[in-house]
């Protein structure tokens, strides 16, 4: 009987019609980018574009959440910005949808400040794993097949830390940095603005 409560809650038209433009406000954001080439080889970049399905998955759910984050990312690959043939964008709902999802569904559980903030020190801890097995067993080696071998990333990251010596060290000194800067970036930026931004979302019926 709950689940059939949720499951109609989320197929509500206001509830989608709330998804989608949270998808496409997340989509957008995927065009704001900022290298930072002191501490990360450059193609690897900041952005805020999962903040939005974050702020959706606390609002309304995780199920929510996880909805926004995966249409960000077709959104992405259908409108032909894809660069990796979908690799990518995959790997971005992954490694995204891990934080999203894991915030969310504590936050559901523990509805208060405790509860929040609990589930993104958890979000951030799972996106890191996520986003370091990820990209070791599938974007890394996708480089590979595209004409830009393991060994030029390696490379890339030895003349950031000297420690940096094989597709393993980079993953620990490169990527999980990078996914522990970018998830506590918006982890920064959501407690400021998720209960204002759940009162918003529910008041819209």
């Amino acid at each position: 009987m709950q689940q059939a409560m949720k499951r109609t809650k989320f197929l509500k038209t206001s509830t989608l019609v709330k998804i989608s433009i949270l998808s496409a406000i997340g989509y957008i954001l995927m065009f704001i980018s900022v290298p930072l080439p002191m501490l990360f080889p450059e193609f690897l970049k900041i952005d805020i574009s999962d903040l939005t399905a974050l702020l959706g998955g606390i609002s309304l759910g995780p199920m929510v959440g996880i909805s926004i984050a995966f249409l960000k990312n077709l959104l992405q690959f259908i409108t032909g910005m894809s660069t990796t043939g979908g690799v990518g964008e995959i790997a971005n709902f992954l490694i995204g949808g891990s934080f999203v999802f894991t915030v969310s569904y504590i936050y559901s559980k523990k509805r208060n400040v405790s509860g929040v903030i609990i589930g993104l020190i958890s979000g951030i801890v799972i996106m890191t794993i996520v986003g370091c097995i990820a990209n070791y067993f599938i974007i890394l080696p996708f480089y590979s097949t595209i004409g830009f071998s393991i060994d030029a990333v390696v490379s890339m990251g030895s003349k950031i830390n000297p420690a940096i010596n094989d597709k393993l060290t980079f993953v620990i000194w490169i990527i999980a940095p990078f996914n522990i800067l970018k998830s506590g970036i918006m982890s920064l930026l959501t407690l400021p603005m998720y209960k204002k931004t759940e009162k918003i979302l529910n008041r819209i019926r």
